[in-house]
C-alpha cells in the first residue's frame, strides 16, 4: 500500500497572506500546476453551488483562486454540478443555474461560465463502463465526462446517509445524472403522489419507456417497465414524481465509490476540500445548523480517498460545539460523524473505494 501525500493549511491568516492566497500557495505546493498540464484543456471544477437558503456552501471566492490558477496556465475552466434527484430549486438546468448565480456562483464573481453536468432535465448522461460490485454502468453528466481534467472543490461536512460529504461524495454522487442518482440512492423506482398529481399528463409525454399511464386521472408507474432514468421526476410540473432514497447507507456509500471510479478513471484530477463550517447536514438541504466542531482548514490531494481520509481525522480531533446538533447526540461511537449520523458508516466508502484502486489508506499530511 502507498502512501498519498495530503497538503494542509490552517485557517489563520496575517496582514501579508489572506485566505485566498492561502488556498492559492497550497494548491501550488500540492503540485496541481506542475504535474498536470492544462494548456487549452477542458477543465472541469465539480463543486455545490448550494441549495438557496443554506449559507454553509463554499463562498464562490474560493473557486475563482482555482479558476485564476488554471487560466493562468491556457487552460479552459468551468464550474459545473449535476441536478438534483430530490424535488428543490436545482432539479432542472434553469432553476439550477438561477440559484447558482443567488449564491454568488456567476462569471463576474468567479472569472468562468457554470455549466449544469446533466443538461435541462438531468437526463444529458452517458453511460461509463465501471467494473464495480453494484455498478456496470454509470450515468454520469454529459458536460461532465466531456471535460478533459477533474478537479472537486468539496465543502466538508455532515451527511445525513453518507456520515460525511467529502471528495468522494462530491464527485461520485455529484456527476451523476438524475438517473445515477437514482440507481445510487434507490432500490426501487419512482412514485407518484396521487394527492399532487393533477393528470396533465407531461410524465407520460416524456416516459421513453411507456411506463407511466393515466389511470382516474392520476399518473401511474408500472415498475416492471420503468427504466429508472428519472425524466419523469424532472418533467412533473406538481411535483408530484420522487424517488424513495431506500437504498442502504452501506450500500450507497459503495456505489458513490464506484460513480466517482467512473468520473475519475482515465483522465488527470485533483482535489481540495475546505473543513469549515461543517454543518451537521448536507448543502442540499436549504437551511443549515451551526457547525458541529470549529473550522479545521484546508486541505489538498492527487487522491481523493486520502484527502477524505485526512479530514475525517482532522474533525475527529476537534471539540465538540456546544450547541451543536453534535453536543446533544451520544458520543458512544468515538467518532463525531457516526455520532452525528448513528445510521452511517462512512467508512465504508473509504474501504471500497481502496479495494477499487481509487487511492490510498495510508497518507503523509504535509503542512505547508
Amino acid at each position: 500500500m502507498w502512501m498519498s501525500k495530503v497538503y494542509y493549511t490552517n485557517m489563520h491568516t496575517t496582514l501579508s497572506e489572506n485566505l485566498l492566497q492561502k488556498l492559492a500557495r497550497l494548491v501550488k505546493q500540492a503540485g496541481m500546476l506542475e504535474q498536470i498540464d492544462f494548456s487549452n484543456k477542458y477543465t472541469a471544477i465539480k463543486l455545490h453551488f448550494g441549495e438557496p437558503g443554506n449559507l454553509a456552501y463554499l463562498r464562490p471566492n474560493y473557486s475563482k483562486v482555482l479558476v485564476d490558477l488554471i487560466r493562468s496556465q491556457g487552460g479552459r475552466v468551468f464550474l459545473t454540478d449535476c441536478n438534483t434527484l430530490y424535488v428543490g430549486r436545482r432539479k432542472n438546468a434553469l432553476d439550477h443555474l438561477d440559484s447558482a448565480y443567488e449564491d454568488g456562483y456567476n462569471p463576474f464573481a468567479t472569472g468562468c461560465h457554470v455549466i449544469i453536468g446533466d443538461g435541462l432535465k438531468g437526463t444529458d448522461d452517458i453511460l461509463v463502463p465501471v467494473d464495480g460490485e453494484y455498478v456496470r454502468e454509470a450515468k454520469i453528466g454529459r458536460a461532465v465526462m466531456d471535460a478533459d481534467i477533474i478537479i472537486s472543490l468539496t465543502h466538508f461536512k455532515g451527511h445525513e446517509a453518507a456520515g460525511f460529504g467529502g471528495a468522494l461524495k462530491n464527485i461520485g454522487m455529484g456527476c451523476g445524472s438524475r438517473a445515477g442518482k437514482m440507481e445510487m440512492h434507490n432500490s426501487g423506482k419512482p412514485h407518484v403522489d396521487a394527492g399532487l398529481c393533477v393528470g396533465c399528463g407531461a410524465c407520460v409525454r416524456q416516459c421513453a419507456h411507456g411506463a407511466i399511464t393515466l389511470e382516474s386521472g392520476k399518473a401511474s408507474i408500472d415498475t416492471a417497465v420503468c427504466a429508472g432514468c428519472g425524466r419523469c421526476i424532472g418533467t412533473c410540473p406538481m411535483d408530484a414524481v420522487a424517488a424513495d432514497n431506500n437504498e442502504a447507507n452501506d450500500i450507497l456509500n459503495k456505489k458513490i465509490a464506484e460513480y466517482a471510479l467512473a468520473v475519475l478513471q482515465g483522465r488527470p484530477h485533483f482535489h481540495v476540500s475546505l473543513v469549515v463550517d461543517v454543518s451537521p447536514y448536507c448543502d442540499c438541504h436549504s437551511e443549515n445548523d451551526i457547525p458541529i466542531v470549529p473550522n479545521v482548514g484546508m486541505f489538498a490531494s492527487f487522491d481523493p480517498v486520502a484527502l477524505d481520509l485526512a479530514c475525517a481525522d482532522a474533525v475527529n480531533r476537534q471539540p465538540v460545539i456546544e450547541g451543536s446538533v453534535l453536543s446533544g447526540r451520544n458520543h458512544c461511537h468515538g467518532d463525531h460523524f457516526t455520532d452525528t449520523h448513528p445510521d452511517t458508516n462512512w467508512k465504508v466508502a473509504i474501504d471500497h473505494a481502496v479495494k477499487l484502486g481509487l487511492g490510498s489508506r495510508e497518507y503523509e499530511l504535509i503542512t505547508v
